[in-house]
């Protein structure tokens, strides 16, 4: 028995998009962890087995979808599985090096989205529930910051903006997760919709990861301050000052499924507000080995006293979540890196 077999009636049977990525693999662990079978989507075979080896449970398989994008990729995969209780979506790149902002971001998140759902629609009716993971990006105007964020606020870029790379991410998830909703209003399907907006991320690293650079874009400044990369000039924090730890936004995701008054929601997860210097203040007092590679404790915090706040009470009360302090957030990163063995 794998160690994330639980004794006890199976929860139902969910399609898990994108299952090597970064919260994905956290998700794998509580759908599992909560009893459920899961099917995870990877675009190769050796993804789809390195996943499955990694956790050795008898309730997880995978499928292989080469480009999410694809108009009916999913069809056949719905029409020849066992039929599935819950979808969640989490498959949607996020990287700084954008090439082409379309093929990058725009296609597979609102055509990958989208088609997904008109997928299930037409050949998944037992499904009851999809989530969604889209992003604090699709709620914060990083142009022009309200004074306090919740779920009825959404960013304000538009296709075109997309076409600036700086804007190209946080475009394609305010895009996609709005024609997630459209989808909802227009084909009203069997299944209803939750979405979650969770802002930087950071967390342990999932197991199967290669490389410290294909670590989740959120991570990187907690990786790059314990590899003396910001030894001689911390980076600006900017343009964001909260975070959430992987393990409550995974959470949130299995409860978001399987609570009923969920449905038809967003949820902003958030937190605390963070800096830069207070990443490198937690390591240096937790792991004094690492001090000499971090900046020195002169420089300033560049947390803004008048920095936007944030309402989480829908998350608190319908999903039940209490959040992962910054501290032990960023200690059980840093432990999760240097046990990975890729630190030098």
């Amino acid at each position: 028995m794998g160690a994330n077999e639980t004794n006890g009636q199976l929860k139902g049977r969910v399609l898990l998009t994108g299952g090597s990525g970064f919260i994905a693999s956290h998700i794998l662990d509580e759908l599992l962890n909560a009893g459920f079978y899961v099917v995870t989507t990877t675009r190769s075979e050796e993804k789809g087995r390195r996943i499955v080896e990694s956790i050795g449970s008898s309730r997880l398989s995978y499928i292989v979808i080469h480009d999410i994008a694809e108009n009916g990729v999913f069809d056949s995969h719905f029409k020849s599985e066992a039929p599935f209780d819950y979808v969640v979506h989490t498959a949607m790149p996020y990287h700084l090096n954008v090439k082409d902002p379309i093929k990058d971001f725009l296609d597979p998140g609102i055509k990958g989205t989208t088609g997904l759902l008109k997928s299930i629609k037409e050949n998944a009716p037992t499904v009851k529930r999809v989530v969604i993971t889209s992003s604090s990006a699709a709620i914060v105007n990083p142009l022009n910051h309200a004074k306090l964020y919740d779920e009825t606020h959404w960013s304000p870029f538009k296709w075109e903006d997309a076409m600036d790379p700086a804007r190209s991410y946080a475009t394609s998830k305010a895009l996609s997760e709005k024609a997630a909703w459209a989808f909802m209003e227009n084909e009203k399907p069997n299944f209803d919709l939750a979405a979650i907006n969770n802002t930087y991320t950071f967390g342990p690293i999932q197991r199967t990861l290669p490389s410290l650079e294909a670590m989740n874009t959120s991570n990187h400044r907690i990786r790059d301050l314990i590899l003396g990369r910001m030894k001689e000039e911390l980076k600006p924090t900017a343009p964001i000052f909260t975070f959430v730890d992987v393990r409550d936004v995974a959470l949130a995701h299995v409860r978001a499924l399987t609570q009923p008054q969920a449905g038809g929601n967003r949820f902003y997860l958030v937190s605390e507000h963070f800096s830069n210097k207070r990443l490198a203040e937690i390591i240096r007092k937790s792991f004094p080995s690492l001090a000499d590679r971090l900046p020195s404790t002169n420089v300033p915090d560049d947390l803004p006293d008048d920095v936007y706040q944030f309402d989480t009470s829908k998350s608190r009360e319908l999903l039940g979540l209490e959040y992962t302090p910054l501290e032990k957030s960023v200690v059980d990163t840093v432990q999760s890196i240097l046990d990975s063995g890729l630190v030098e």
